[in-house]
C-alpha cells in the first residue's frame, strides 16, 4: 500500500474512527473492538481459572489435607472447569473469530454488529454471577462441571445462580454463532467460493453450527435440574420415578460436541500458521474441509463413551466404541495434512510456528489416549481415574490453548502494528511446553495405577507423581506471566510491515498494520487469498 493511500486511510479513520473514552468500549459495534474485548476478557478468565487450578495442585502436592477444606477443593475443581471451558477457551476463539473472519473473508464488519456487542456484554454479567457464588452460603457449586444430579442438587444458595449463569453463557454463544454464520455466508468477498475460503473460516462456520445445535440441549438439561430443585418435578430424581442417568445422556449429547467446539477453531488457526512458516500451500485443502465436517457430524453420535460404566447394554457399548474410533480417522487426516504441508517446506521456527508444532505433536498424544479410552472394556478400568484427566488436558491445554497462543503471536503484529519480542515469545513457548508435559504426563501413570479423580486426598503410593505434577502446574501457571509481559510491551517493538511474515496468504495481510478501524471501504478481490490453494 502506497504512503498516500495509507495517509488517506488514516485521515478517513480519524473522521469515522472510534468514540473516545469508555463509550467506545461500552457501545462499540466494530468487530475489532469487540474481538479485543473478548480476548481481554478470556485472558482475565484464564488467570482466574488458572489460579483455581493452582489451589487444587497445591493441595494435592502431598498426601494428607494441607491448605483448604475438602469441600473447597471440590468447589475449585467445579469452578476451574466451568470458567476455563466456557469463559476462557470458548470466548478466546470467539475473539479471534471477531477479529479475523471479516478481514480474512473481505467483509467490512460482522453482519449483525449490535447483536455482536450484546453477545459480549452478557458474558461479564454471566461469569460475575458464577464467581459471586464463592461468597454465598454453602459456597460455590461443588458437583463437578458436569452438574450431575443428585450431587449438584445438594449445592446451597448458589444453585439457581449457577443455572442462570449457564443460561446467559449459552445465549451469548448462540448469538455469536448466528453472527459468524451470517457474516461468512452473506458478506464474504464476491469472488470467494465456499470451498476457496481459508480453513480457519471453514472451521469456525462448522463450529458455529455446532454451537446452535447443542447449546439449547444444555439449556434444557439445566432447566430440568432447576425444576427438580424448586418446582417438585422428578426428571432426574430416582425417588420420584426419574432417572439420573438420563441427565448424563442429555449433558453429554451437548458435552461431546462441546469439546469439538473448543478444538475445531484451533485446527483452523494451526491450518493458517503451518503453511505460512512452511512457505507452502496447505496440503489437501478440500480434504481438510471434509474432515472438519465429518468430525462435526460424528461428534453427535459418540456421547455415551463418557458413560461406559452406567450399565449400558453391550450393543450400546459396541456402537459408541466404534463411532468414537471412527472419529479418529478425520482427525488423523488433519494431522497427516499438517505434516505433509511441512514436508520439504522451507520452514522457519518463529514463536507462532513453535506453538503450532507443539500443538500437532501433543494434541496427537491426547488423541491416542482418547482412543485407549474409547475401548469399552478398557475404559471400565480407566473411568474416573487421573488417566481421563491426563487425556482431556492434553487435548485442551497443548491443544486449544497452544493454538490460541499461536494465533495470538501470529496476528499480534497485525493488531498492534508492532513486532512482539521474539526472544520473550520463545521463552514463553519453551517454559509452557516443558511445564505442560511435566504437569500432565505423570497423570497417565497415576490413572493407570488407579488414582481416582476429584479427590482432595490420596494414598501415599501416588505421592511422587503428584509432587511432579504440582511442580509442573506451578511452573506452567507462572510462565504465562511472560505472555502478559509480551502483550504489555507489544507496542514497543519494531514497526510491522503490512505483510508481517514472509509468505502469508489471506486478505488480512493486504491491509496496513495496525489494521485500520474500518477494514474494507470497497469489497476486495479474493484472488490473493485464493493463491494459497492454487
Amino acid at each position: 500500500m502506497t504512503t498516500a493511500v495509507a495517509e488517506a486511510q488514516d485521515a478517513h479513520d480519524e473522521h469515522h474512527g472510534p468514540e473516545k473514552g469508555l463509550r467506545r468500549w461500552l457501545f462499540t459495534t466494530n468487530h475489532k473492538d469487540i474481538g479485543t474485548l473478548y480476548l481481554i476478557f478470556s485472558l482475565i478468565m484464564f488467570f482466574i481459572g488458572g489460579a483455581m487450578a493452582l489451589v487444587i495442585r497445591s493441595e494435592l502436592m502431598q498426601p494428607g489435607l494441607q491448605f483448604v477444606h475438602p469441600e473447597f477443593i471440590n468447589q475449585m475443581k467445579t469452578m476451574h472447569a466451568l470458567i476455563l471451558v466456557f469463559a476462557a477457551v470458548m470466548q478466546a476463539f470467539v475473539g479471534l473469530a471477531n477479529w479475523i473472519i471479516p478481514m480474512i473473508n473481505g467483509a467490512p464488519d460482522m453482519a449483525l454488529p449490535r447483536m455482536n456487542n450484546w453477545s459480549f456484554w452478557i458474558l461479564p454479567v454471566a461469569f460475575g454471577i458464577l464467581l459471586s457464588t464463592l461468597l454465598m452460603e454453602g459456597g460455590a457449586p461443588a458437583g463437578g462441571w458436569t452438574m450431575y444430579p443428585p450431587l449438584i442438587l445438594q449445592t446451597g444458595d448458589a444453585f439457581p445462580f449457577l443455572i442462570f449463569s449457564v443460561h446467559l453463557m449459552g445465549i451469548s454463544s448462540i448469538m455469536g454463532a448466528i453472527n459468524i454464520i451470517v457474516t461468512i455466508l452473506n458478506m464474504r468477498a464476491k469472488d470467494m467460493d465456499l470451498l476457496r475460503m481459508p480453513i480457519f473460516v471453514w472451521c469456525w462456520l462448522i463450529t458455529a453450527y455446532l454451537l446452535i445445535a447443542v447449546m439449547p440441549v444444555l439449556a434444557g438439561a439445566v432447566t430440568m435440574l432447576l425444576t427438580d430443585q424448586f418446582f417438585g418435578t422428578s426428571f432426574f430424581l430416582a425417588a420420584g420415578g426419574g432417572d439420573p442417568v438420563m441427565f448424563q445422556h442429555i449433558f453429554w449429547f451437548f458435552g461431546h460436541p462441546e469439546v469439538y467446539i473448543m478444538i475445531l477453531p484451533a485446527f483452523g488457526v494451526v491450518s493458517e500458521i503451518i503453511p505460512t512458516f512452511s512457505r507452502k500451500p496447505l496440503f489437501g485443502h478440500d480434504s481438510m474441509v471434509y474432515a472438519a465436517s465429518s468430525i462435526a457430524f460424528l461428534s453427535f453420535i459418540v456421547w455415551a463413551h463418557h458413560m461406559f460404566t452406567v450399565g449400558m447394554p453391550l450393543s450400546g457399548q459396541m456402537f459408541f466404541m466404534f463411532a468414537t474410533m471412527l472419529i479418529a480417522v478425520p482427525t488423523g487426516v488433519k494431522v497427516f495434512n499438517w505434516v505433509a504441508t511441512m514436508w520439504r517446506g522451507s520452514m522457519t521456527f518463529e514463536t507462532p510456528m513453535l506453538f503450532a508444532l507443539a500443538f500437532v505433536f501433543l494434541f496427537t498424544i491426547g488423541g491416542f489416549s482418547g482412543l485407549m479410552l474409547a475401548i469399552a472394556r478398557a475404559d471400565i478400568q480407566y473411568h474416573d481415574t487421573y488417566f481421563v484427566v491426563a487425556h482431556f488436558h492434553y487435548v485442551l491445554v497443548p491443544g486449544s490453548i497452544f493454538a490460541l497462543m499461536a494465533g495470538a503471536y501470529y496476528w499480534l503484529p497485525k493488531w498492534t502494528g508492532h513486532m512482539y519480542n521474539e526472544s520473550l515469545g520463545k521463552l514463553h513457548f519453551w517454559l509452557s511446553t516443558i511445564f505442560v508435559n511435566v504437569t500432565f504426563f505423570p497423570m497417565h501413570f497415576l490413572g493407570l495405577a488407579g488414582m481416582p479423580r476429584r479427590i482432595p486426598d490420596y494414598s501415599t503410593q501416588f505421592a511422587d507423581f503428584n509432587m511432579i505434577a504440582s511442580i509442573g502446574a506451578l511452573g506452567f501457571g507462572f510462565s504465562q506471566l511472560v505472555f502478559v509481559w509480551v502483550l504489555l510491551t507489544a507496542k514497543k517493538g519494531a514497526k510491522a510491515t503490512d505483510r508481517v511474515w514472509e509468505a502469508p496468504k489471506g486478505l488480512e495481510w493486504t491491509v496496513p498494520s495496525p489494521a485500520p478501524y474500518h477494514t474494507f471501504d470497497t469489497p476486495p478481490k479474493a484472488r490473493i487469498a485464493q493463491e494459497a490453494f492454487e
